[in-house]
């Protein structure tokens, strides 16, 4: 019998309305599937169209080649697991569609999520995602990372 860890990471998962959650997914099997720019601005779109439907308020995120970052406080009517699935859904439908690779894996199954306590410094948190680029040695400055989003610009 095999164990998958995504299991591990869904044991004590609770959603709760307003809270602020920082959401890590990874691609499959760790491909950069995101350094491409038009895969990337796909996965944004479904960053953004979870927010425009009301699931959540997104505060910051950033896009790595293979993975993502999301800072976000999560609404009332849609679960933690929803939004990720929505995400991961929507924006693997339009890789695929767009790279003609129709079924192809893009995410690995699970995600983690922290929720945020209250004396946790929310703003500490959204620099300390946008700044992974920089950790990464992707860029010098952030200003030339295209893939990432905060509401405090």
């Amino acid at each position: 019998m095999t164990h998958h860890h995504g299991c591990d990471l869904r044991k004590g998962r609770v959603s709760i309305p307003g809270q602020i959650y920082l959401v890590t997914t990874v691609s499959y099997q760790r491909q950069p599937i995101f350094k491409n720019f038009i895969n990337a601005r796909f996965l944004i779109h479904s960053l953004k169209h979870a927010e425009q439907s009301n699931q959540i308020i997104s505060l910051s995120y950033v896009v790595m080649p293979d993975h993502l970052h999301w800072l976000f406080s999560l609404n009332d009517y849609c679960s933690l697991q929803q939004v990720i699935s929505n995400v991961k859904r929507r924006s693997a439908y339009r890789i695929n569609h767009n790279n003609n690779r129709t079924g192809s894996a893009i995410w690995q199954a699970g995600f983690h999520d922290y929720a945020l306590r209250k004396e946790d410094e929310i703003k500490d948190v959204a620099r300390y995602i946008v700044a992974n680029p920089l950790r990464a040695g992707l860029v010098n400055t952030i200003g030339d990372y295209p893939f990432w989003d905060a509401i405090w610009l």
